[in-house]
């Protein structure tokens, strides 16, 4: 028990995990205290799925990802199931609310984005490092869900903000979900450039 602990405070877990938490829960009550429909916007859906995935994407890589490499732990298991973990959480975080006054979803809707955006954001992390992991994540959906296209290819370019029922918009996300999965898990978070290093 002693080493998941540590584990997660390196992680920074604890603290993301409210951060993400209780951003979620900022937009929900403010849903339920101003919204004139019971179900939230899907644009306010997918933007919140986003804000949950960019807030644990800290929790990506440790203070020191070379002093990690190094150990002798079995590392690719065990950043699955952080991915794995980040997932259920956000999923449900929002599905809970499908019994209140405000609810997120539709379930399909959610699954797909969190699972999706979740992936991307570990590639990203594979390739940049955690600390700007969030960065395309956020302007891909942020373009997606403004300007959602027509017609396959461009529902898979703009697959967070497509409808839930798009067959198009599940396979980017599954493609991005285990592509990004498989690589970080493997891989792990970029190496932070050597502070002796000229920039």
């Amino acid at each position: 028990m002693t080493g998941v602990a540590l584990y997660l405070r390196s992680r920074r877990v604890p603290l993301t995990l409210a951060a993400a938490v209780g951003g979620a829960a900022l937009i929900w009550a403010l849903c339920l205290a101003f919204a004139n429909e019971r179900d939230v916007a899907s644009l306010l859906v997918v933007m919140t799925v986003l804000l949950m995935v960019a807030v644990l994407s800290a929790t990506l890589a440790g203070p020191d990802e070379n002093l990690e490499r190094t150990a002798s732990r079995p590392w690719p298991w065990r950043r699955a199931v952080h991915l794995l973990a980040a997932l259920v959480l956000v999923v449900v975080v929002l599905l809970a609310t499908r019994q209140t006054g405000a609810r997120f979803g539709p379930t399909a809707l959610v699954v797909r984005d969190a699972a999706g955006l979740i992936g991307l954001t570990a590639l990203c992390a594979t390739v940049v490092g955690a600390a700007r992991s969030w960065f395309l994540p956020l302007g891909w959906t942020t373009v997606a869900v403004l300007y959602p296209q027509d017609g396959v290819w461009g529902a898979i370019a703009t697959w967070p903000g497509q409808p839930s029922d798009s067959g198009a918009a599940v396979l980017a996300a599954v493609v991005l979900a285990l592509g990004g999965s498989v690589v970080y898990s493997i891989v792990g978070p970029a190496r932070p450039a050597a502070s002796g290093e000229a920039g």
